[in-house]
């Protein structure tokens, strides 16, 4: 069992799920960013996108969370983060002309295929 200095009894996270946890990560913080985006451009059309955004936001944060302490629920946190990272991409994809949209769908692609892979693992 490898452990971190200073964290005794503390298994080290593999490089999958650090990959995980930094698409999870990344992934809050371009929802966040696009969140904001549509907020300055109103418009009842983006209330869909907005709750997707939101529900992703919210699920990537506490999957990687949940992936650093290590709970022994990160395999399902990552089936359901994979689960919201896709809906939020289909809900980005339906406004292909905005590049924000298109860089929080790639952002949520990659996660969910992270999750997906994570959700699979024995952590």
């Amino acid at each position: 069992m490898t452990t971190k200095p200073g964290m005794t009894g503390m298994t080290a996270m593999s490089k999958e799920m650090q990959d995980c946890v930094e698409a999870c990560m990344s992934c809050h913080s371009m929802c966040e960013e696009t969140m904001s985006s549509c907020m300055q451009m109103g418009g009842q059309a983006q209330m869909q996108v907005m709750r997707a955004l939101m529900d992703c936001s919210e699920m990537t944060r506490m999957c990687a969370d949940m992936m650093m302490r290590r709970s022994p629920m990160s395999a399902e946190m990552c089936a359901m983060c994979a689960k919201a990272c896709d809906m939020c991409a289909e809900a980005c994809m339906a406004m292909p002309d905005d590049p924000m949209m298109m860089r929080c769908a790639e952002a949520c692609r990659r996660c969910a295929e992270m999750c997906r892979s994570m959700a699979g693992a024995t952590m």
